[in-house]
């Protein structure tokens, strides 16, 4: 526990590449192997369940520093981080020197928390605490609490990997997939043939996939497009799904369904897996997943996917609300031969031959190329991408082998997605950030006009009812929150809100401030949908800021008429 915590504060102290690479690789060579096991499943995203609430872990955190609840948040809200609040209030001196490596201590004392009694919990919540130091203490919240996370992509541990062990990183790559998959617990066993020297792919059937290769954003301008990747006839297009992007892995005569996430998902998904069984063994599909009703033009949006997957239990009529589809875009093993090192034309030739016989609208469905004469011509393409249920389009080089990530090394994939939907929306609530964003205030809450203000006089009569903590009468103007977001600013825009936010705080809910209402940010997201659950009727995907708006006056930011309009043309 001591040396992980060790290298949680070296990556977290960093933010140089090399440094983080060269602190992963010196401990994933000194560390015992089941001690590294662990590691990875936490730095390659791994996420344990939370074992404690986190009322618990608050009130012995209380009882464990001899102070009241009041204190306690007063410090949290000064700090801004649950683990690093908790870590600094403990005693001082009190560590006795624990030196439990990180499998024993996740193994033995992290996972048997979940299901005691509360008291039980609390005490054993507390011993741990006194045998460990500072560093030790903040990294046992985020573990026991579910909320680690660290500055480091999985592209980086498995860079580690192969400089600790002397291998090729995209061997580590391949082996890696499902690693954090919670039905196989990290063990010594695994790591050691993680890092096994033999060149020879793990045994197929295992079910595991291959390492997705991720496409690039393409955002130059159109008449821009021909001096970067020459001409259309060097690539292959498709349309962009907006589902999930899976893997289809036949073997053995068994089918495996993995999510990007390296989540096995096949049981979500039964009817794919039933439609597999009619696939030749050792063949791997690329490809997304999809809602898509029968008879349909286009898929379906991608909340009905989403309400689908958020049951538990998959009765007749969820699965009948949302059916599913696998469209294929690319064949990377046949036969059980890996293909990924074809090109990109050639594997899609044998993608196209093994699909040649399903029927129109067949749950294993075949993903359509696109063709223009001229990047103009599929600019156009594009434009439509809205009305045809897409994201925009997917260019693939003619000769790109299938790599691994997001990389350009063996050939390269773009996605040239639509612009996003956007509106002009008022910040109302914000919250402090997480990490190195602890101590500002960045993650915020955007409301919308119930209807236009009739000129800038109402809209500051609003502004006041609110600072005077006024209810909003029954059909009168009022702003509406509708969307959360928490990415798109530079660090210096943040501070300088920051600033705005603690200046026009109204009120303190926990860590959450109402905010009088002064700033306009135009605010883009990727999709909406009618939604009970949200005081606007109206649910958006994927929020994010685009811009301040010190231009705009209050009374000009947007409606609800605007989002039921963008809902209405989406």
């Amino acid at each position: 526990m001591r040396r992980f915590a060790e290298l949680f504060q070296a990556l977290d102290a960093s933010t140089a590449t090399g440094d983080k690479v060269a602190a992963m690789v010196r401990y994933f060579r000194d560390a015992p192997p089941a001690d590294a096991a662990w590691a990875i499943y936490f730095l390659a995203g791994g996420k344990p369940r939370q074992a404690v609430p986190t009322a618990l872990l608050r009130a012995t955190a209380c009882r464990e520093a001899g102070i009241d609840d009041w204190l306690f948040e007063e410090c949290y809200q000064a700090v801004g981080d649950l683990a690093e609040t908790i870590a600094h209030l403990l005693p001082p001196g009190q560590a006795t020197g624990d030196e439990a490596g990180l499998a024993e201590w996740v193994e033995a004392r992290l996972l048997p928390l979940r299901g005691l009694p509360p008291a039980e919990q609390a005490r054993q919540v507390a011993a741990a605490w006194r045998g460990l130091d500072t560093a030790g203490r903040f990294l046992s919240v985020k573990l026991i609490g579910g909320g680690f996370r660290v500055g480091v992509s999985r592209l980086l541990v498995q860079r580690a990997l192969a400089e600790a062990a002397g291998i090729d990183a995209r061997r580590v790559a391949e082996r890696m997939m499902g690693w954090t998959d919670g039905r196989a617990a990290p063990t010594a066993a695994r790591f050691e043939a993680l890092v096994a020297p033999d060149d020879a792919r793990a045994p197929a059937g295992d079910g595991r996939p291959f390492p997705f290769f991720l496409a690039h954003p393409l955002q130059q301008p159109v008449q821009a497009i021909e001096a970067q990747l020459g001409p259309p006839a060097h690539w292959l297009a498709e349309w962009k799904y907006d589902g999930i992007r899976a893997q289809l892995v036949r073997r053995d005569g068994r089918a495996w369904i993995w999510s990007r996430g390296e989540e096995l998902v096949t049981e979500r998904f039964p009817e794919l897996a039933t439609a597999a069984a009619a696939l030749p063994d050792g063949c791997v599909l690329d490809g997304e997943i999809l809602a898509w009703h029968a008879g349909a033009a286009q898929p379906a949006a991608f909340g009905v996917l989403q309400r689908r997957i958020a049951r538990k239990t998959l009765t007749r009529k969820v699965l009948a609300d949302a059916p599913v589809r696998f469209v294929a875009y690319d064949l990377l093993e046949s036969g059980g031969a890996d293909l990924r090192s074809e090109p990109q034309h050639a594997r899609r030739a044998r993608l196209d031959a093994l699909l040649a016989g399903s029927p129109p609208g067949a749950v294993l469905s075949l993903s359509p190329l696109v063709e223009a004469p001229d990047w103009p011509a599929f600019a156009v393409l594009r434009g439509q991408s809205r009305a045809l249920g897409v994201e925009g389009l997917m260019l693939k080089q003619r000769d790109a082998r299938y790599g691994s990530g997001r990389t350009k090394t063996d050939g390269t994939w773009w996605k040239w997605k639509i612009d996003p939907l956007s509106v002009d929306a008022v910040l109302i609530y914000a919250q402090a950030g997480h990490g190195r964003r602890a101590s500002l205030y960045t993650d915020y809450t955007f409301a919308v006009w119930s209807r236009p203000p009739r000129d800038a006089g109402e809209a500051a009569a609003v502004v006041e009812a609110i600072a005077r903590r006024e209810p909003s009468l029954p059909g009168a103007l009022q702003l509406v929150p509708f969307a959360k977001a928490y990415s798109g600013l530079s660090d210096d825009e943040f501070a300088a809100v920051d600033r705005v936010i603690r200046a026009h705080t109204l009120e303190k809910f926990g860590p959450v401030r109402s905010v009088r209402p002064t700033l306009v940010f135009e605010l883009g997201f990727e999709g909406l949908q009618p939604s009970a659950r949200h005081k606007s009727g109206i649910a958006v995907r994927f929020p994010r800021m685009l811009r301040l708006r010190p231009d705009k006056p209050l009374h000009e930011a947007d409606s609800l008429d605007t989002l039921r309009a963008l809902l209405a043309g989406a």
